[in-house]
Formats: structure tokens, sequence, C-alpha cells
């Protein structure tokens, strides 16, 4: 059972408004409802409170009778929304979100809400606008001149009126085009009417039989929950399986909700779903503004966005007329919220489907072992896509044996021959090194002085400042703290700091002065950070050949046809990894970014450049491939007691006394006492023991059971509010941590 504060009672007269505020206290608020508005259904309105001295804007979760001893409650200043802004689905699985994460809810509605709503601004504008040939256009469209852009956009016009937004993604100058039409009489802007019957599938690849399967098996369950595992090698199709489920959806006059782990995979899905399904396509992230977020999620609670492609917080989006949910990549950890209220965007993407009542696909070439786990226990339905569509094919893989042998900002001899011959013959080289920066470490050469952050670092566990911009900045990567380059040793006073370990900046600038006349492109979140900075990178490389240079933004889901060569450099570290997850993860980062070599006609390869050819999960992947590697690992995690054959929380505590973070996790493991099924481990410091100045400790609680696990924290995390050393310390709870960091 929910706890009493987060149940909808039957309807009382509104006495009472329990008010649900963005603040970290497991409790709602009550306020006598303002003048004259507290007509009509509030549950799910957003009004504005007094609170202390400051004014909050909150969500009514509740309503009741004035009770014993609240004669003197302060009233609400203003009441913003006269019907519920969340409500039904949407509002019943952020409830539920809240009682799994056991956070408050208050803080789970405000994260669903995007800040312009959260902060009190008027529902924003949504109508969408459209241009429809006339009468007379249909018929003089035939004679306007072949080429030019009023034809262009008469023939896009032809089939079916085009909104303004598809327009601008299918048609450079169509604006132009458009007042030319409208001066003669050929066509004309009217509103946008989302009921209408929607265009056919554009032309697309045909699909081959066990795609055709896949599709099949989707459109079975249109009416229904059913999740799908649809697991697919790189460049199988899964996209066009999405494509098909999606039309089928539009056809049936519904909503369809895309995930895509990172924004740099928008903009590509954008532009092939505007193109095929010949609508309005919806985009929903972290890179838009507040205007922009507030009028899709807005659009889309209308009913009017009828197709919406987002990062992790999409999964929010109010779906009044869902048909489907696809979750692309659902393996990547991106869909884990790190901070605020730690939800996993592809689980509550499972919970809101179920909620609906509508099917949802979950896409991977390398699916995660909670997903194949739950594939074998008969959860999902498992779609497998065995072979690349087209004319791919799987590239060849070698392991490039480097003991011994001399390298070049971490580039073997081997390897850069065989850039030098894919350059040659005209193609695309992809070198990957998972590390961004021109050096992951300074240091003196002289004394063994090594730059760390003052911020990070402990007597007991020093943390690296990365060294970037060709060796005249240090900046670390867990705080942000930035400092030039020091001109001498701090220790010694000597001159012989030397940067250690390569990055991509440092590898970047060796390709470029080895291959003189080949652009060479760094592909790493410095080089991207401008809004649309990824695409514009593919736009300069364009067909030619040339080499990119990447971190992970390059393993995921980007077609690059002329890719011949993908160049794996750096991959050591992540081979002995004291985190349980380290091997799943490494395995995925190397299918995934092997995967964009050889997608089209070219044949591909790919080098494994490593100082361990004989290490295990390298032989299982290379002979069985991913598959064979998931079936052993998952044997390992059930042997060990680990996810998914356990269910974990994490708590997490820190302070800028050493002292608070253990005092506290003491204090709520005596507070926690010895429950049947649980097993607590800790306190212990954090393997980060220091981030930011602040100290850091945690307590792991891990159960055979998910209903004794949720059991226990459903009567201990309210207690813990009340412990005197909570005040001391920031604390937060991760249920389901993909990392223990």
């Amino acid at each position: 059972m929910p706890p009493a504060e987060y149940e909808i009672h039957p309807a009382t007269p509104a006495a009472v408004w329990r008010v649900a505020l963005p603040v970290p206290l497991p409790q709602l608020f009550d306020y006598l409802p303002a003048a004259g508005a507290a007509g009509g259904n509030a549950i799910g309105c957003r009004v504005r409170v007094p609170f202390g001295t400051r004014s909050l804007v909150g969500i009514i979760a509740d309503t009741g009778p004035v009770g014993a001893g609240q004669a003197g409650l302060r009233e609400v200043t203003t009441r913003l929304d006269a019907t519920a802004l969340l409500k039904g689905e949407l509002l019943d699985s952020l409830r539920w979100l809240a009682r799994y994460t056991h956070a408050p809810l208050g803080e789970v509605l405000a994260t669903a809400l995007p800040s312009a709503l959260r902060g009190g601004e008027p529902l924003p504008e949504t109508r969408a606008w459209a241009w429809r040939l006339t009468e007379a256009g249909a018929t003089a469209r035939p004679s306007l001149r072949a080429g030019s852009r009023p034809r262009l956009l008469a023939d896009a016009l032809a089939a079916a009126p085009r909104e303004e937004a598809w327009l601008a993604g299918a048609m450079a100058g169509w604006r132009a085009a458009g007042r030319s039409l409208a001066q003669r009489g050929l066509a004309e802007r009217v509103v946008a009417d989302v009921t209408t019957a929607m265009p056919p599938l554009a032309d697309g690849p045909v699909a081959n039989p066990e795609q055709t399967a896949a599709i099949a098996a989707i459109a079975q369950t249109r009416n229904s929950f059913q999740s799908l595992l649809l697991d697919g090698v790189t460049g199988s199709g899964k996209t066009e399986v999405y494509l098909q489920a999606i039309a089928d959806c539009l056809v049936r006059g519904r909503q369809a909700l895309v995930l895509v782990p990172e924004i740099g995979l928008t903009p590509q899905m954008l532009a092939r779903f505007r193109a095929r399904l010949g609508v309005t396509v919806h985009a929903l992230h972290s890179g838009l503004n507040d205007a922009q977020r507030a009028r899709v999620w807005t659009a889309a609670s209308r009913g009017e966005a009828r197709v919406i492609v987002g990062t992790r917080s999409a999964v929010f989006t109010p779906l009044p007329e869902a048909g489907l949910i696809v979750v692309d990549e659902e393996h990547d950890a991106s869909y884990k919220q790190q901070d605020g209220i730690r939800y996993h965007a592809r689980d509550f993407a499972l919970v809101r489907a179920k909620a609906l009542d509508v099917p949802i696909v979950l896409g991977s070439a390398t699916p995660s072992l909670e997903s194949l786990h739950n594939a074998r226990l008969g959860r999902h339905v498992h779609l497998r896509l065995h072979r690349r569509a087209g004319a791919g094919t799987a590239p060849a893989v070698r392991v490039v044996d480097v003991r011994k042998r001399p390298l070049q900002a971490g580039l073997s001899p081997q390897l850069l021959e065989a850039v030098a011959a894919a350059i040659a013959a005209g193609g695309q080289v992809l070198v990957f090194k998972n590390r961004r920066g021109y050096a992951p470490v300074l240091l003196c050469h002289d004394c063994g002085w090594s730059a760390q952050c003052k911020r990070c670092s402990t007597p007991d566990h020093g943390t690296a400042m990365t060294v970037h911009a060709g060796g005249r900045r240090l900046q670390c990567h867990h705080c942000g703290a930035r400092r030039p380059v020091p001109p001498a040793c701090p220790d010694c006073g000597a001159l012989a700091l030397q940067p250690q370990g390569n990055g991509t900046e440092r590898i970047e600038e060796f390709l470029e002065q080895q291959f003189v006349g080949v652009p060479v492109l760094r592909v790493d979140r410095g080089s991207t950070r401008r809004r649309d900075g990824l695409e514009a990178l593919f736009d300069r490389l364009g067909d030619a050949p040339g080499i990119l240079v990447g971190t992970q933004m390059l393993a995921k889901g980007h077609d690059l046809p002329n890719l011949t060569l993908v160049a794996v450099v750096g991959i050591d570290e992540g081979l002995f990894s004291a985190d349980f997850r380290a091997s799943e993860r490494l395995a995925q980062l190397l299918i995934q970014v092997a995967g964009r070599a050889g997608r089209a006609t070219r044949s591909g390869e790919v080098l494994l450049q490593t100082h361990h050819p004989g290490h295990p999960l390298l032989h299982t992947l290379i002979a069985g491939g991913y598959h064979a590697f998931a079936e052993a690992e998952l044997a390992q995690r059930e042997a060990a007691g680990f996810p998914p054959f356990t269910h974990m929380a994490l708590m997490r505590a820190e302070a800028g006394r050493a002292d608070a973070p253990t005092a506290f996790l003491h204090a709520a493991r005596a507070l926690l006492g010895e429950s049947a099924g649980i097993e607590v481990h800790g306190p212990l410091p954090a393997p980060m023991p220091r981030r930011a100045g602040l100290q850091r400790a945690q307590l792991l609680l891990s159960a055979g059971d998910r209903r004794t696990l949720h059991a226990a924290l459903s009567s201990w995390v309210p207690a813990l509010y009340t412990l005197p050393e909570a005040r001391r310390v920031r604390w937060s709870l991760d249920v389901d941590p993909v990392d223990l960091y």
C-alpha cells in the first residue's frame, strides 16, 4: 500500500488543499484554497503558496476537510491552472515513482515538469501551422518551373498538407517559396489538424524476413501492453522496425514516444523520422530552451504532438492518446538519472507503458543483462535480428598485441599502417579512445609530483587532473575545477613537467602531423559543446576520406556508410575494474563501436589494440559474440549474488567534515536494525572518498527479493529525516544503482 500522504481520497468538501512542494521533505503541506478558487477538481493543478519566507509553486495532490488544530492554515496565493496539469495515468505513474524511489512526491512531480511550468509560467500556445495547396495550386502545379523552390514545395504539398516544423526540417528556403505561392493564390497557411489522416510511410529499404517478423510481432500487440526486446546486431535495421511500428501507430490516430540516450543522436533520428513519416516530429531534450521544452510538453499533453523523440527526461511526456513507446539503445547508462530523483528512464517507461496499456519496444545491439534476464524469464518478447540489413556485412575483428611495441601517442605501427591503407583506399577511419583531453596526468619527471585536484583528493586517495588545450590547462573531470599548467614543478622547481598518457586531443594532434592533408576531426564533449556541434562535424567530414577521433559519443547509433576501419585503443583499463558492471559496459562499448564499420557496401575491419590479448573477455567476444559473453556473465552474477539476481539500494552521504557522513550512516544503520532478508554493507568510504570538497561515504543494502527490500525501505527512509545527524549531511538514496560511485 502506498504511504497515506500519497493516496487520493474520495471527493470531499475541498476545505484544505494538500500540496506537494519541491522540497526534500516526505510530506504534503496543507493550505486553505484562495478566495473564490476552490471550484472544480483541483488535484493535479499548480498553485503558488507561501512557504516560510519564500513563495513556491507546487501541485495539489489531495484535498480534505479541515482537521483539528488547522484553523490557522495559510492560504494559497494563486491557483495557476483551471484544470489539472498532471492527471490520469501520468499522475498515477509519478506517485508510483515516488514510492519506488522513496523520494518526496513534491520533488518527483517537479522533476516531471519542464522548468518553465515548474516555475509557474502559463501554458504556452501550441497551435501548429501548416501549408496546403489550393484548388488553383493543384491545377497549376505541373506548369511551375521544374526544380524551382515553389515547384518543390508544391510537390511536397501535393500528397497532403505539411506542418511548418516538417517543412523546416525537409526543405531549405521553403518560407520564401510559400510566400510566392500564396501571393499567386496557389497555396495557403492553415491551422494544422492533427486528427486528419496521416500520409503513408515514405518509401524506404525493403524489410528483410527478420525485420518483417519483428514488425508483425509489434503489430500484434498494438492494442495492449507488451514489452518487446528488439535484440539486433549493429546495422541490422532496428530503426526501420521502429519506423514501421510508429507509422502503424499514427494510422490508428495514436501518439508515439521514442527515447534516445544522447542529444547527439536526436538530430539524425529526427531527420530520418521526418523524411519517412511525413509528420512533424517533436524533439524534447536539454539542448532546447525552457520555452521550447514547455511548448512540446504542452502540445503532447493536448494530443497535438503525435511523435516525440527525446532523451531521458522525455519519459515524463504526457501521452493522452498513447499508442507506442520505443526505448532505443536501452542498455545505455545515461538513461539513469545520477542526481536529484534517481530514476531510470527505461524502467519508468516500462511502468508507463503498462499503465497506458500500450506496447513498448526496447532496442539494442547489446541488451543490458537485466533485459536479457527478463527476456529469459518471459517478461519480454525476445525479437532477434541476427544479420545486417541491406548489403552491410559484419566487420572482421583483429586483436593487435602491443606488448614490447613502440607506441606514438598510444598508437602502434600496425594500427597506423592500417589507418594509412584505409585512407588510401578512399575510406574513413574511426580511432576510438574513451578519454577526452590531451593526457590524463601531468607528471614531474624529476621528482614524481603529479597534478591533483585540490577539491577531490585526500591524503590517501589522489584524483588526477586531466591535461587539456594541448598541454596548457588542467581540468578535473569530476568537479570541473580548472587551472593553468604550472610553469615549473611546485615541489622541486624542475622544468621537467610532462603529460603522461593519451587523450583524444593528443591523438588528434599526432594524426594531423602524421596524415597531412587528411581531415582529422575530434568528436568528444569538448568539440561538440555548441548546439548542433556533432552534426556540423559530420557535415565537414562528408563522404571524403578522413579520420574521426572520438569517445563513446561515436559508439551509439551513428550511421557512417564510408567508415571502413575502427581502431580501438586504450581498452586495458576496463579489463580489470573493481566495478561488477565494468565487464558488461566494456563488452557493450566494444561491440557498439565496432559496429560503426562496414555498414554499407564496403567491408569493414576492427582493430582492438591491447597489452592483454589473451584476456577471457576479448576471447569470448571475438569467438562467440556479445550473447556468449552475456550468458557467461549472467552465470557469474548469479553465483556472486549481484543484480539482476539481487536487488540493491545505495545510500550516499556527503559533508565538508569527514566524520559527519560516517556518523549519519552509522545512525541510519542502527535505525534499520536487523531486517530479515536484508544484507547491509558499510558504512564505508565511497570509492571516490572526496568530490568537490565534500567527504563521501555510503551504505549498501541488498536483498534477494525486491518486495523485501522495498518493505524495509518504506518504514526506514521516512524515519531518517528525524535523525539529528541528518541535518549535518547531504544524503540520497539510489534504488537499483547502476554504479557504486
